[in-house]
């Protein structure tokens, strides 16, 4: 019997800037491969679902980020937003649980308004520093896009939600993912940000010439074109 052929796919998180500046590259930059690829989300699992994961015997390949290394993304996603025009906020993680971020997405996912939830998280996020594990913040965003807000929290805590979300990620590690964004088209990966134009030729089933880019080396006019048009971005490493 044949394999199915599975569709290509991004790994995205709703904690990490480079997550987010992938999310914008390929939504202004290249819209009908954001609409061509399946979404699958990834983050840094809490107690319950770490103990669902190991129950299968699944182990995430991520580590904690050093101090050095969190210094480095300060310091790179600044240059990051403002080559490309990008307001952007730095929220205070204090003592997250990205569980309760991220395990919405599934209800979201369901009703079609999957993709709506991601991008009321990533402006909740990255553009007015809210903090989107408050479980108060995941209810404004369940109104925002129009879904019950008291049954997106309970999802949270739905066994069959949690086990879909172990799913998931043990679907990543499958998958070989190690660091977002992760970008996947058949046997192809790709990790980084600046690697969005080199997974976007491929999903197009273009030759593909750029491998790696980041905008400060997009000529001016470039970077003043309309969304929709050309290019590409970075990353720093690890999940960011």
């Amino acid at each position: 019997m044949a394999r199915i052929k599975r569709p290509p796919r991004w790994y995205f998180s709703l904690r990490s800037p480079y997550s987010w500046f992938a999310y914008r590259e390929l939504g202004e930059r290249y819209p009908d491969v954001l609409d061509a690829v399946e979404w699958i989300p990834y983050w840094d699992p809490d107690a319950e679902t770490e103990r669902l994961l190991d129950q299968d015997g699944v182990k995430l390949a991520y580590s904690q980020m050093t101090r050095a290394k969190n210094f480095y993304i300060l310091q790179d996603t600044r240059r990051w937003s403002r080559a490309r025009g990008w307001q952007m906020t730095w929220p205070a993680d204090r003592d997250p649980d990205w569980d309760v971020a991220h395990l919405p997405y599934f209800p979201a996912a369901a009703a079609g308004l999957g993709r709506d939830y991601v991008a009321a998280a990533y402006r909740a996020r990255w553009e007015r520093g809210e903090d989107i594990c408050d479980r108060a913040t995941i209810a404004r965003l369940a109104e925002e896009i129009g879904v019950d807000p008291d049954e997106m929290i309970a999802a949270i805590d739905d066994p069959v939600v949690r086990k879909q979300g172990a799913q998931c990620l043990a679907g990543a590690a499958a998958d070989g993912l190690f660091g977002v964004p992760f970008f996947a088209c058949g046997p192809e990966k790709f990790w980084g940000v600046e690697r969005a134009a080199a997974f976007a030729a491929m999903v197009r089933g273009e030759p593909v010439t750029v491998v790696s880019d980041v905008p400060w080396q997009v000529g001016a006019a470039e970077l003043a074109e309309p969304a929709g048009l050309g290019a590409d971005a970075g990353h720093a490493g690890g999940c960011g």
